[in-house]
C-alpha cells in the first residue's frame, strides 16, 4: 500500500469481459465514488434454454448504487453497450458519455425500452475531456476498430492516470480516414502512466492486424464475377465493412435492399454522422427487388453468426416472408464466428448450400479481418504509454495471459502487473498494484419475461435432457381421492412400457397418502384440524423422484398438481385432474389452505416463489 496511509487506493473492479468474450463493464471507485466504463451483454450458450441475454452480476452496483456517479462508454459494440438497459432498471447512472454514434444507438435502445428519462446521455468528440464526480476527469482519445467513433480513455484520478485503450487495432488507412490518435498516448506516456488496461483478444496472434481496407480488392473480385443476386452478411455494427460493401454496389451497378433491423439502425445513423456516404436511391426495399435483374441486386442481411431469429438464419429455413434462396444465388459471409457460434454458422451454410446457393466463407478468402489488434499492435500500445502498472482485460484466459507476458518483454516487471477475474478488485496506489478482495461477479440471465434464476434455468435444462412427468391427483379434506392419480409423461424415455410407469407412480401417490395421511393432520386451538400441504406435496415428490431414478435411470423433471378440493367442489377438481395430467398446470403452489378457491404461488416480492420445493411443483391449489 501506498506510504500515505491517508490517501485510499484506487479500485479497479471488472464485472465482465475477463476470461470471456463479451460482457465488458468495469468498475473505478476512489474514495466513496464509483465511474463505469461501458455495461456490455454476452450471448448465450447452447445449454441456456430460452435466454436471449447474458449480463454480470450487477449485485455490487445495486448495493453501492448511492456512489455511481456517472458512465463513459468506449464504443458502440453491443458487447459495450447492450447491457446499459437492463441496469437502468436496476440503478440510476446520473450521466452516460461516449461517442456519437455509440450514443446514438444507446438512444435508440432506451427509447425501445421507455427508459429515455433515466440517464442524462451526452455525445463526445475525440479529444474532449469530461469530469464525472470529484475523482475522475476523463479524455476521449480515437482509436481505431472495426466499428467507426471507438475512443480509448485517460482517466485522470487522485493518483494518476489510468489509460484503458477499449477495442483497438492499429489500423493506419481507416476506410473513414480518421486515425488513431497515438500522439495524444505517446504524450500521456511521456508525462507519466499509472496504470493500462488494454485489450487481449488477439493476444495470441503474432504480426499486425491488417488493415480493414485490405478486404476490399477481394469483396471487389467477388461483386465483379458474381452473376447472380448477391447476399453478404456481416456484423450489423462494423460500420466501416458495411461502407466497403455500399461503395462496390454502387461501383457494380447494384441496387442494395438492406434486411434486419439492427442492420437498418445502424446504417441510418451512420448515414446522419457522415460515415457511410451514399445516394438515397442506391437503396430498394426488399418488396422490390422483383423489379431489378438479379445481377444488379445485393442483399446486405443480419445473421453472420447464426443467431435464431436473424434475417439469414430465417432465410436459410425459408422462413423469410420475402426473400428465398434460389439457384444462382451467392452469399458471402463477411465475418468469421466468434467463439460458441461456429455450429450455427456452418448450419446456417449447410441449409442455404442446400438451397442451391453459392456460398463463400472462410478465413482464405481474405474477406474479414479482426478488429483487434495482433501481438506487436499490443507491444506498441505498450510502448507508447509506458504504464507503471498493467492489467491485461478483454479476452479468455489464456489471452490474458499472454498479453501479461508481452509486456513482460516490454518492461514491465512482473510485479507490476496482475491476471485477473471477474469479480477481483484490484488495488492500485502510487507504489504499489495488488488484488485486494473480490465481489460478487458471475452471470445474470435474461429472456423476454425477465430474469431467468439459476432454478429456472435448471428446469429448462432437465426439461430439455430428461423431459418431464406429470402427475395429477385430488383430495378431500380427509384424504380420500377423488379420482385415481392422473401420469403423463412429456419427453420421456423408458426402459419399460409407458403404462407400467404411469402405473407405479399412481400407485406410489395412493400408498403414501392412504398410510401417512395422519402424519399430516395439524390440530388448531379451536378444535379443528389443519392439513400440512406443503409437507405432503414435498414428502409426495420426494418418493415419486426416487421412484422415478430407480425405474428410468433418469431424472426428469417432477411437476405435482395436487388439488384439495371440499364436497361441492368434488366434480370441478375431477375435471381439472385430467386436464393437468396432459400437461396443463399451471404453476400455482398452495399452502395450508382450505378456502373455496385456488391460491396462486406465492412469491417474496423478487420473483421467487416461498415455500418448500416450490421449483418442481407445476401446481397445487386448494379450496
Amino acid at each position: 500500500m501506498s506510504d500515505n496511509v491517508n490517501q485510499p487506493a484506487l479500485k479497479i473492479v471488472p464485472l465482465g469481459g475477463l476470461h470471456e468474450i463479451g460482457k465488458n463493464t468495469c468498475v473505478l471507485e476512489y474514495d466513496d465514488e464509483i465511474l463505469l466504463i461501458d455495461a456490455g451483454i454476452g450471448f448465450p450458450s447452447d445449454d441456456m434454454h430460452g435466454v436471449n441475454v447474458v449480463l454480470p452480476d450487477m449485485t455490487y452496483l445495486r448495493e453501492n448504487r448511492h456512489k455511481i456517479k456517472g458512465m463513459v462508454v468506449t464504443h458502440g459494440h453491443e458487447d459495450h453497450i447492450g447491457g446499459i438497459p437492463y441496469h437502468l432498471k436496476q440503478f440510476d447512472i446520473p450521466v452516460i458519455y461516449g461517442p456519437r454514434l455509440a450514443m446514438a444507438l444507446l438512444h435508440n435502445k432506451l427509447e425501445e425500452a421507455a427508459l429515455s428519462d433515466r440517464t442524462a446521455i451526452k455525445s463526445v468528440l475525440p479529444r474532449d475531456t469530461v469530469r464525472i464526480g470529484r475523482s475522475f476527469f476523463i479524455e476521449f482519445i480515437r482509436n481505431t476498430h472495426s466499428i467507426a467513433d471507438s475512443c480509448c480513455l485517460a482517466i485522470h484520478t487522485p493518483l494518476g492516470v489510468v489509460v484503458h485503450t477499449g477495442d483497438f487495432k492499429i489500423d493506419h488507412t481507416p476506410v473513414d480516414g480518421e486515425h488513431f490518435d497515438l500522439h495524444r498516448l505517446a504524450e500521456h506516456g511521456t508525462k507519466g502512466v499509472l496504470c493500462l488496461l488494454s485489450d487481449s483478444t488477439n493476444a495470441e496472434v503474432p504480426g499486425h492486424t491488417p488493415s480493414e481496407q485490405s478486404v476490399r480488392p477481394n469483396l471487389d473480385r467477388i461483386f465483379a464475377t458474381t452473376n447472380g443476386r448477391l447476399l453478404v452478411t456481416t456484423f450489423a455494427s462494423s460500420i466501416h465493412r458495411v461502407r466497403i460493401l455500399l461503395e462496390l454496389a454502387a461501383k457494380h451497378g447494384r441496387v442494395v435492399s438492406v434486411v434486419g433491423r439492427s442492420m437498418l439502425n445502424t446504417i441510418a445513423h451512420a448515414r446522419n454522422l457522415g460515415y457511410i456516404n451514399c445516394k438515397d436511391d442506391l437503396f430498394v426495399p426488399f418488396k422490390g427487388l422483383n423489379k431489378y435483374p438479379d445481377e444488379k441486386v445485393l442483399i446486405l442481411t443480419t445473421g453472420s453468426q447464426g443467431e435464431p431469429l436473424a434475417a439469414l438464419t430465417r432465410i436459410s429455413r425459408g422462413e423469410h416472408q420475402h426473400i428465398k434462396i434460389r439457384e444462382g444465388d451467392t452469399v458471402v459471409f463477411s465475418a468469421n464466428p466468434i467463439p460458441g457460434n461456429t455450429i450455427a454458422v456452418v448450419n446456417t451454410i449447410d441449409r442455404l448450400m442446400m438451397q442451391g446457393a453459392n456460398v463463400l466463407y472462410g478465413r482464405h478468402l481474405g474477406i474479414h479481418v479482426s478488429g483487434h489488434g495482433s501481438q506487436e499492435d499490443h507491444k506498441l500500445m505498450l510502448a507508447l504509454v509506458k504504464p507503471k502498472f498493467f492489467v491485461p482485460v478483454h479476452g479468455e484466459h489464456r489471452m490474458l495471459v499472454k498479453h501479461a507476458a508481452m509486456a513482460r518483454s516490454v518492461g514491465i516487471p512482473q510485479e507490476n502487473m496482475v491476471v485477473i477475474n471477474n469479480g477481483d478488485i484490484v488495488e492500485v496506489t502510487a507504489d504499489r498494484i495488488g488484488i485486494g478482495g473480490q465481489v460478487p461477479s458471475g452471470i445474470e440471465l435474461v429472456d423476454r419475461s425477465g430474469i431467468v434464476h439459476k432454478e429456472v434455468l435448471r428446469d429448462r435444462q432437465q426439461l430439455a435432457q430428461d423431459g418431464t412427468l406429470v402427475v395429477a391427483a385430488v383430495l378431500d379434506g380427509a384424504g380420500k381421492f377423488l379420482a385415481p392419480p392422473q401420469v403423463s409423461l412429456h419427453g420421456v424415455v423408458t426402459p419399460i412400457a409407458t403404462s407400467a410407469i404411469q402405473s407405479l407412480v399412481a400407485r406410489t401417490v395412493t400408498q403414501l397418502v392412504d398410510n401417512r395421511w395422519s402424519e399430516f393432520v395439524r390440530s388448531s386451538n379451536r378444535g379443528a384440524n389443519g392439513i400440512d400441504w406443503a409437507g405432503l406435496r414435498a414428502e409426495l415428490e420426494s418418493s415419486i423422484q426416487r421412484l422415478v431414478r430407480r425405474e428410468l435411470r433418469s431424472q426428469p423433471l417432477v411437476a405435482l398438481a395436487l388439488t384439495a378440493v371440499g364436497a361441492d367442489a368434488a366434480i370441478e377438481a375431477v375435471n381439472a385432474v385430467d386436464a393437468a395430467a396432459n400437461g396443463n398446470a399451471k404453476g400455482k403452489i398452495a399452502g395450508d389452505s382450505t378456502t373455496g378457491s385456488s391460491a396462486n404461488g406465492d412469491t417474496n416480492g423478487n420473483g421467487k416463489s416461498t415455500g418448500r420445493r416450490r421449483r418442481r411443483s407445476a401446481a397445487m391449489a386448494a379450496s
